[in-house]
C-alpha cells in the first residue's frame, strides 16, 4: 500500500515584504492626492465643485513635499534597497524585452525579465526623475520671493506640462495593473503564484 502525499496545486512565492508594500501604498496615496488637487486647481469644473482654492493649494503643496518621504524611509530596509538595486540595473535581457515591446512581439519567450521587467524599470526611473523635477519647480513657485520672475515663469511652465505628462503615464500604469490581477496581488499580499513568476519573470529567482 502506497501513501500519497497531497501537494498544493498552486505554490506561492514571496515577491514583496512589508516595507515595499508600505512604501508603494504611501507613495501611491500621496501621488493620488497631488493628482486630484492639481485637477481641482487647473480644471475649472472641478474648481467650482470643490471651492476653497487656498486649502486645495496647501494640501497640494504639502502632499508634494511629502512625496519622497516613504521612499527615503524605506531605505532603512535591506530588502527595499535590494529592490532599488534591481530597478536601477539594466542588463542585456532588458534590451531584448524593450525591443520586443517596441515591435509588439507578445511572445513570452521574447520578453525575458528578472524580478522587474524593463518596462517597470523605465517607469520607475522616469517617475522618480519627474517627481524630483516637480518638487524643484514646485518649490520655485512656492517661495516666489527667492527667485527672479523669469525662473518662476519657467518653473510654472515645466511644472504644468510635466504634471499633464505624469497624469497620462500614471493612467497607463494603472491600466496595466488592472490587466494583471496577480501582479496586484503581489503588491497587496506580498505573494504571487509560482506559475505567474515563471511565466512573467523567468529570470527571477525568489
Amino acid at each position: 500500500m502506497s501513501l500519497r502525499v497531497d501537494t498544493p496545486s498552486h505554490t506561492r512565492v514571496r515577491r514583496f515584504g512589508r516595507t515595499q508594500k508600505w512604501v508603494h501604498r504611501a507613495t501611491a496615496a500621496l501621488m493620488g492626492v497631488c493628482v486630484v488637487t492639481a485637477a481641482c486647481l487647473y480644471v475649472p469644473q472641478f474648481a467650482e465643485l470643490v471651492g476653497r482654492r487656498e486649502l486645495v493649494v496647501r494640501i497640494h503643496e504639502w502632499a508634494g513635499l511629502a512625496l519622497p518621504v516613504p521612499a527615503l524611509a524605506g531605505l532603512a530596509s535591506r530588502a527595499f534597497r535590494a529592490d532599488l538595486g534591481f530597478l536601477n540595473r539594466f542588463g542585456p535581457h532588458d534590451r531584448v524585452w524593450l525591443w520586443a515591446a517596441l515591435h509588439r512581439d507578445k511572445r513570452r519567450s521574447s520578453r525575458p525579465a528578472g524580478k522587474f521587467n524593463a518596462g517597470q524599470k523605465v517607469y520607475a526611473s522616469w517617475i522618480a526623475g519627474a517627481s524630483l523635477v516637480m518638487l524643484g519647480t514646485g518649490l520655485l513657485m512656492w517661495f516666489t520671493h527667492l527667485t527672479p520672475i523669469q525662473w518662476r515663469t519657467s518653473a510654472t511652465f515645466v511644472h504644468d506640462w510635466l504634471a499633464l505628462t505624469i497624469g497620462i503615464v500614471l493612467a497607463g500604469h494603472i491600466g496595466m495593473a488592472l490587466g494583471d490581477p496577480e501582479a496586484r496581488r503581489g503588491l497587496r499580499m506580498g505573494e504571487v503564484s509560482q506559475e505567474w513568476a515563471e511565466r512573467e519573470h523567468p529570470l527571477w529567482r525568489p
